[in-house]
Parts: C-alpha cells; sequence; structure tokens
C-alpha cells in the first residue's frame, strides 16, 4: 500500500509531530468527505477506512454488504496550532447530512452514517457543542434531529481502506463526489462556546 498522501505529501500512516492532533469523520461516501478536508490549512493528513464496527480486518466489498457495521471514515490529522478545531467541524457538520441515520441521499447503509470519534477531552467538548448548536438550527427549520454516532475513539481501530480508495478523486478527477447536506450553515464559533 502506498503511504504518501498525493495531495499534501505526508504519510497517511504517520509518524506524526507529537503536537498534531486526529479526529475521525464519518460523512457517507469517503472520496468527497476526504477531499474536503484534505483542503483544510493546518491538516497534515488525511486518510480513509472503515470503523465502527465489530469484524477483523474489513474490506470494501464486505463492509458494503452491511454485516460488519463499519462506517466508512476519514482520518483527519491537523495541527491545532495551525486551524481551530471548530474549522473541521464546520466541515464535517455542513458538508453532510447528519440527520438521515444509515444513509447519505442516495448512498444507503450503516456505512454512510454520521460519526465523529474523539480522541482529546477538548474535542468531544466542541463536537457536543457544535451539535447542539446544529440541531437547534436545523430542527427550528423542520428538519429532523441529528443522529451522528459520538464516541471516544479508545478501543476502536481504524482500518485503512484499500489503496485505489486513498485520495480517489485527485485519482480519479470526474469520480462520484455525492455529498448530502442541509444546507445550513452551523453558527459562529461565538455563538456556540457562549
Amino acid at each position: 500500500m502506498s503511504t504518501q498522501h498525493l495531495v499534501l505529501s505526508s504519510d497517511i500512516h504517520g509518524p506524526w509531530s507529537d503536537t498534531s492532533e486526529r479526529i475521525y469523520f464519518g460523512m457517507g461516501c469517503f472520496w468527497g468527505a476526504e477531499k474536503k478536508l484534505w483542503a483544510i490549512p493546518g491538516v497534515v493528513t488525511t486518510a480513509v477506512g472503515y470503523m465502527g464496527g465489530l469484524t477483523e480486518d474489513p474490506n470494501y466489498p464486505l463492509v458494503c454488504t452491511g454485516s460488519t457495521g463499519h462506517a466508512e471514515i476519514v482520518l483527519v490529522v491537523y495541527e491545532p496550532s495551525e486551524v481551530n478545531f471548530y474549522d473541521l467541524l464546520k466541515v464535517f457538520w455542513e458538508n453532510h447530512d447528519p440527520t438521515q441515520g444509515n444513509r447519505q441521499g442516495g448512498d444507503i447503509g450503516t456505512q454512510y452514517r454520521s460519526a465523529v470519534y474523539w480522541t482529546t477531552n477538548e474535542q468531544t467538548e466542541l463536537v457536543n457543542l457544535t451539535k447542539s448548536a446544529y440541531e437547534k438550527v436545523l430542527v427550528q427549520s423542520g428538519l429532523d434531529p441529528i443522529t451522528t454516532e459520538i464516541a471516544n475513539v479508545e478501543g476502536k481501530v481504524f482500518w485503512y481502506a484499500e489503496d485505489y480508495h486513498q485520495q480517489y478523486l485527485i485519482k480519479n478527477p470526474n469520480g462520484y463526489d455525492c455529498h448530502a447536506n442541509t444546507g445550513y450553515p452551523l453558527p459562529a464559533y461565538e455563538d456556540v462556546v457562549s
């Protein structure tokens, strides 16, 4: 498997700097999600994989059966001194529909569920604050409550997806990049934390 990120020229397996942090996002199909996240200044690397299921060493065809319980996930490694975690969450919440349960638009199945697996207490605090603020906006606009799975990464394994999935939309510029979204913005940072 190739380890160099085709856009960021970093190693998708690490090691990364001691100051970097990791977050794992499930936003439906991981191809377009990864592209949105690698474009954020301060992101060191991204990789796509499977997480949140029970099967050891899952592969794409198996995950697509829905029998493993895994979600399609984007690993994001970032430098907190270079990017505000809120900015990552803004891209996460606004670029998929977190109210749809096990689907995103026409993509149906557990692998397309909305998920955040956090690695620090600071992350979980802001994840939950942004979820509450965004859910209020969505419900007031007539949408359903947020169904996003929010959990500590502890005890969960990130299984790297097959090489052809990594930075898929650089390899396939006209490839599938469908993301449902609500069309509503996340409230400003100051409003979220006040």
